[in-house]
């Protein structure tokens, strides 16, 4: 029995260290997957989740948002002032698809976005879209001043494709994020 003790005592610290460890490298698995400047998914975590919500719903929206007037406020205001808007847009594309279970954004570089959005209806995407639109092109402040972008925003739907395509997620992500 006391074998059995020290053994568990000298274990014990072990494998709590173990987890502790495995917690951090998930945390930073994570944070290696999410774009530091918008908080949202990078390109690559972004594919492997768009698939697999593409390969379960019937009908999928692939959202492609591109900021209009970007430049020229990184160029008037200054490099802070465009990360501003690359964090309000964001926070934007966060909140359009609050509460839209399977939906996943992303950052896909420069000021590009994109979202997968499942819909239970696809008639309910032109909503989906003008809110989203007016979510991305309200105001925001940076440095005292309310400043303003555009959005130039499109979007296909997994149940246009045929259903041979539809069948191979991947190759029906591609397909979408081109069309």
């Amino acid at each position: 029995m006391t074998t059995m003790l020290h053994t568990l005592a000298a274990v014990g610290p072990m494998a709590a260290a173990w987890g502790a460890h495995s917690l951090w490298m998930r945390r930073r698995l994570t944070a290696a997957r999410r774009d530091p400047l918008s908080g949202l998914w990078t390109r690559e975590a972004f594919e492997s989740r768009a698939v697999h919500t593409l390969a379960r719903r019937p009908h999928v929206a692939v959202i492609l948002c591109d900021l209009d007037g970007f430049k020229a406020v990184n160029d008037t205001h200054g490099h802070a002032a465009g990360d501003a808007a690359i964090r309000a847009a964001a926070g934007s594309l966060t909140d359009a698809l609050d509460g839209r279970p399977g939906a996943v954004a992303a950052r896909l570089g420069g000021d590009e976005f994109a979202a997968v959005v499942p819909l239970a209806d696809p008639l309910a995407l032109p909503w989906l879209l003008r809110g989203l639109h007016d979510e991305m092109t309200a105001p925001f402040r940076h440095a005292g001043r309310d400043l303003v972008v555009g959005a130039s925003i499109g979007a296909a739907l997994s149940s246009d494709l045929n259903p041979a395509a539809v069948s191979r997620p991947a190759e029906a992500l591609a397909t979408l994020l081109r069309l």
